[in-house]
């Protein structure tokens, strides 16, 4: 596939859900106003807390804003490939798709990034907004640790999103992967809470979870200002991850369309 078709086809994708967006701008409204009350409720949280708790050396409030802004972020980038295959099965058109010249898993990413922009502007929008709302002082941040830290953080998004709808497809349950990532891994993270805080061995585990190093690099680049020489080390891991993640996660989802195709299990759901 040429690199042109690849634009185009980004092209349509991004325009047809920007289109489907404007259609439910209520949605939009109400997004924005939860999002506003739970800024609210985090800073009055930390104001509870008190000056004397500052977790990795930063406030508490800038530190939960960040944790649970770029987690939800994440979480939710991973959550839109699952969404794209459950839709395709739903409606009927998963197998029409896999029958055009796009090669199936660039079909799923691009259906799925398309949703992480939307994603990543709700993101900057959540964290500009909870620091200037609430008139928090922070060190200037280091815009290139932040981006570095944020590519590496969604190339281990998509992965674990492909092997999320990898699962869909083979035995369709896709959402126990988001689930697990939801609702039994994320205190483990340090999302609202210093990792350190956590028993030992807890604090070995999490050490074995990508967002753990991806909400710590964030904190330190956009919190700190830390360098990316003070970032190396988390940077090599995510590195390390992405490189891991991605190519395996592609083989298990070309693995899973081909055994779906030969069982004639594609829409189901």
């Amino acid at each position: 596939m040429s690199f042109a078709s690849l634009v185009d086809k980004s092209y349509v994708i991004v325009r047809r859900d920007l289109l489907t967006s404007l259609r439910y701008r209520a949605g939009f409204s109400i997004g924005l106003l939860s999002a506003i009350a739970e800024m609210a409720a985090f800073y009055y949280l930390a104001h509870a807390v008190g000056p004397g708790f500052r977790p990795d050396g930063v406030d508490y409030y800038p530190f939960l804003l960040v944790g649970t802004g770029f987690y939800t972020f994440l979480i939710m980038g991973i959550n839109s490939f699952l969404t794209t295959v459950q839709e395709a099965q739903q409606t009927g058109t998963l197998e029409v798709l896999l029958t055009t010249a796009t090669p199936a898993p660039v079909l799923v990413c691009l259906s799925a990034m398309s949703s992480f922009a939307g994603k990543t502007l709700a993101l900057v929008f959540y964290l500009a907004g909870g620091l200037l709302l609430f008139h928090v002082p922070v060190h200037l941040p280091n815009f290139v640790g932040c981006i570095s830290v944020f590519v590496l953080s969604v190339g281990i998004a998509v992965a674990i999103g492909i092997v999320a709808a990898a699962v869909q497809i083979i035995v369709q349950k896709g959402s126990a992967v988001v689930w697990l990532l939801g609702s039994a891994v994320w205190f483990l993270t340090g999302t609202l809470f210093p990792v350190n805080a956590l028993p030992k061995i807890l604090q070995t585990l999490s050490s074995f979870i990508p967002m753990t190093h991806a909400l710590s690099a964030m904190r330190l680049a956009l919190l700190q200002g830390a360098s990316l020489k003070a970032l190396r080390g988390e940077l090599l891991i995510l590195a390390a991850f992405c490189a891991a993640l991605l190519p395996l996660s592609l083989l298990l989802f070309v693995y899973t369309l081909r055994r779906a195709r030969i069982h004639g299990t594609l829409s189901f759901y």
